[in-house]
């Protein structure tokens, strides 16, 4: 897939992750977020389901969105923690 698809999914799975976690964050945190959890999703996905996900297409984006949803939920009981 090249970067340009990353790009895309990673804003798009982002921001989604972003509203069902009720975020608030600009579109380079978006990109981020979803790029970091298209790798977690992807990873998940290949390793504890035994299906690998690639491509550009409606499942990669889902795979990324619940990477992101994990990393955004993660990132959140860290953040509690030291407040």
């Amino acid at each position: 897939m090249g970067i340009l698809a990353w790009i895309v999914i990673g804003i798009a799975a982002g921001w989604l992750a972003e509203q069902i976690m009720g975020r608030n964050h600009g579109l380079l945190t978006n990109l981020v977020v979803g790029v970091l959890g298209a790798i977690i999703g992807g990873f998940l996905s290949a390793n504890l389901l035994g299906v690998p996900v690639g491509g550009f297409n409606l499942t990669t984006f889902i795979v990324a969105t619940i990477g992101a949803v994990i990393l955004l939920f993660v990132l959140g009981l860290f953040k509690r923690r030291t407040v």
